[in-house]
């Protein structure tokens, strides 16, 4: 099980900032589509330069294009690309053919997905590597938990990874490790804590 630390509400410079604090207990490194909206790709190869031993994960959430976008993603140093799940079946497959040629790993998000399983089905038979299930910000605010989904997805693939993310703090994360993902990312669960190292260093221990 790894940890991934989500970036979302910072700029380039205190992603740097943040990750100088806690990288050596964090897996992956998320560049957020906030960030990426706000400062580009350049984000993307600032903390990859900065941090090169670090995987990157860049959060595109790539809707068309999709080869293309992984490819650009990839050579700005992500080795992980995400995708919407709700994205053509054919700009999916051109994303994850891409991600192979560059070594790449290609993260599907079924945020907003109403039939669970039959897209994580459909997903694993395309031979993406990760398939994440995401409660964004504005269902946060409603209460809505991304855990329900994570076991929905766990029953319906055979080969891809599972990730969960949302709003994943250090109260809740001992029942997400208990339903035994591949990946947990963290946010604010990190970057909102008084103390971000050692909230990162539980986080770690926890998922380990």
């Amino acid at each position: 099980m790894k940890l991934q630390l989500a970036l979302d509400l910072v700029d380039t410079k205190g992603a740097i900032e943040v990750v100088k604090q806690v990288g050596e207990y964090v897996d992956i490194v998320e560049i957020g589509t906030p960030v990426v909206i706000n400062e580009g790709l350049h984000a993307v190869k600032a903390v990859k330069d900065a941090f090169p031993k670090i995987d990157i994960l860049a959060d595109l959430k790539v809707m068309d294009a999709g080869a293309y976008e992984v490819g650009v993603a990839v050579k700005a140093g992500a080795s992980i690309v995400t995708i919407l799940a709700a994205a053509e079946d054919i700009t999916i497959k051109g994303a994850v053919a891409e991600a192979k040629k560059t070594g790449a790993q290609i993260l599907v998000d079924m945020i907003a997905i109403k039939d669970l399983a039959t897209r994580a089905k459909e997903l694993d038979a395309m031979g993406v590597d990760y398939i994440c299930v995401h409660t964004g910000y504005d269902g946060q605010a409603e209460g809505e938990s991304p855990m329900e989904a994570l076991k929905i997805i766990k029953a319906n693939v055979k080969n891809s990874k599972t990730a969960v993310a949302g709003g994943i703090k250090l109260d809740t994360i001992e029942s997400v490790v208990a339903a035994k993902p591949d990946l947990v990312i963290v946010g604010g669960g990190i970057t909102g804590a008084e103390d971000m190292v050692a909230a990162a260093k539980k986080f770690r221990e926890l998922v380990k």
